[in-house]
């Protein structure tokens, strides 16, 4: 089978590990050269770095806050002018700060806002003269089935990744006849990433309700972010494929 991403350029924020992680392997395996990017976490992302090419693809590392737009274009624009094109841009990077809502201070808010929010916002506008070249270029955001849905203790969570799929939907009209198309993928809790920061009776309670009866991976996640990224969803634009195991039917 052909890989579907050979000779891409590729960027995925929050690819240290976990998810970040899954999606930069999965690209890599494609065929793709990625961009791994991280805020702190060096060595993980050095060691996913080195995984990249025992997946067949290739990349490197790169340090920049998504919250920080002069870091982000920096970054953004220096992978750009070494690549020559940039194909696919992945949201991933995000906070979750569990507080009910009558005890959360600004700083709770505010703070997840600015990274899963404000973030993607910074990371598309700092992409999009690259993106806007490609003309055959894709922008996947990852949400969250908190934003679909009541998440109590979630508030500032659930508010930036519903913000975020009202965007993924805005743009995808506004970008799409720029040759960028615009979709996210929207994740359960995974057995990865911010699940192993949940209270583990609270995991139970919703692996028990869940119709598959297990946790997903960042592996499934990142399989459908493969697919909207690709050729394949060459027809799709704006949509939101969840991928949570049935959580939210």
């Amino acid at each position: 089978m052909t890989a579907r991403f050979a000779g891409k350029t590729v960027v995925v924020t929050g690819a240290s590990r976990g998810l970040g992680r899954a999606l930069a392997l999965a690209f890599a395996g494609e065929g793709a050269w990625v961009l791994v990017g991280y805020q702190r976490r060096a060595e993980d992302a050095a060691a996913t770095v080195r995984l990249l090419g025992e997946s067949g693809g290739a990349g490197e590392a790169a340090a920049f806050d998504v919250t920080r737009p002069g870091e982000v274009q920096a970054a953004l624009q220096k992978v750009a002018d070494r690549r020559g094109e940039l194909h696919v841009l992945v949201n991933n990077a995000g906070r979750l700060r569990d507080v009910p809502f009558a005890l959360m201070t600004g700083e709770d808010w505010r703070d997840v806002l600015d990274t899963n929010l404000d973030g993607a916002f910074h990371c598309i506008r700092a992409a999009l003269p690259a993106l806007m070249k490609t003309r055959n270029a894709a922008v996947v955001n990852v949400a969250s089935v908190s934003g679909l849905r009541a998440s109590p203790g979630q508030a500032s969570y659930a508010a930036s990744k519903g913000g975020l799929l009202a965007l993924t939907r805005t743009l995808a009209a506004e970008l799409g006849p720029r040759g960028i198309r615009v979709n996210a993928v929207v994740p359960g809790m995974l057995d990865t990433g911010m699940a192993k920061h949940v209270d583990r009776r609270l995991v139970e309670r919703y692996r028990a309700a869940l119709p598959s009866g297990r946790l997903g991976t960042g592996e499934e996640v990142a399989r459908a972010a493969l697919f909207l990224a690709s050729d394949d969803a060459s027809y799709v634009f704006g949509q939101a494929l969840v991928v949570d195991g049935g959580f939210s039917l």
